[in-house]
């Protein structure tokens, strides 16, 4: 079964990402694992939008009619 999509749950992780990233102490090897899941995070929240966008605009289309 496939989860549902959460945005907020995705911008938190890639909130807590970016602060592992902004350490010193975050070895190398790590940086490169943060920065392979923030672009899955990243896609993701962009897939979202955009089918956010299209529910808008076709809702701003039918109140047109």
């Amino acid at each position: 079964m496939t989860e549902k999509f959460d945005y907020a749950k995705a911008i938190a992780e890639l909130e807590e990402i970016a602060a592992k990233v902004e350490k010193p102490e975050t070895r190398l090897d790590d940086i490169d694992a943060l920065v392979g899941r923030s672009k899955v995070l990243l896609e993701q929240c962009r897939q979202y939008l955009r089918g956010v966008k299209e529910k808008i605009d076709s809702l701003d289309k039918e109140t047109e009619l």
